[in-house]
């Protein structure tokens, strides 16, 4: 089956938020549970959102910046302009993978985005998100910290390591009855200060980025179109 893929435009967080969880909620309940899976793509005006691991304290200084309290997983990030957001909504059991290589699909989709426009992601151990040098964003060259099978198998342990990396792109989701909801983000060309006022998921000192400050100059709806294509080629059953 398919994945509808709805490009929203500039819509407030809250009832986008309220819309997600009240389609799975729907689709988990006979004779709903053949509804389709939606990809919904947009950008919200300037908005921190508290994920379930979200403690008071990475926020600093949210100033005239709304904070919403949400049920997905990890800690406080910022969206807002500029910034193209998606939420896969997703049934899991019918698609035939589980949460962790969803997660995975969900990273590669960012990475190759990101490739389309001749920039490397990396993933980084410990700490769900796309990655970039900041000195060479189009290196190929393998991260020391890199997620590998040893990695794996110790779990977290010590806390990531940021050094010459900037974030841009993130991931919080939540999964009901086997349904995804809530997403990733991409920065593409965005006022990066609101960053400033928080610990990005929760990680002090983790330096934030988008496309534009890297040196890439793409357009908000260019941006949007390639990494639905590819969340929709990556998600794929």
């Amino acid at each position: 089956m398919d994945i509808l893929v709805s490009n929203l435009g500039r819509v407030d967080y809250l009832p986008t938020y309220v819309a997600m969880q009240e389609f799975t909620e729907k689709r988990g309940t006979p004779p709903s549970s053949d509804m389709p899976d939606q990809l919904l793509i947009c950008e919200h005006p300037p908005v921190f959102t508290q994920g379930l691991a979200g403690k008071a304290e990475h926020i600093f200084n949210p100033a005239d910046i709304p904070v919403v309290q949400t049920n997905r997983g990890g800690q406080v990030t910022y969206h807002g302009p500029g910034q193209v957001v998606a939420y896969p909504l997703i049934d899991l059991k019918r698609a035939g993978y589980f949460v962790k290589e969803y997660v995975y699909r969900l990273e590669e989709a960012i990475i190759r985005t990101l490739a389309h426009f001749g920039v490397t992601g990396h993933r980084v151990a410990g700490a769900p998100g796309i990655y970039v040098r900041l000195d060479d964003p189009t290196s190929h060259a393998m991260l020391p910290q890199r997620p590998s099978k040893s990695t794996a198998a110790q779990g977290r342990g010590s806390d990531p390591d940021f050094a010459g990396l900037g974030k841009i792109g993130a991931l919080g989701i939540k999964v009901s009855r086997n349904c995804t909801y809530h997403g990733a983000a991409l920065n593409v060309a965005m006022d990066l200060e609101p960053f400033a006022r928080i610990n990005p998921c929760g990680y002090a000192r983790l330096q934030t980025v988008d496309l534009s400050t890297i040196g890439v100059s793409v357009g908000w709806a260019e941006a949007a179109d390639v990494l639905s294509h590819k969340l929709v080629t990556y998600l794929a059953p």
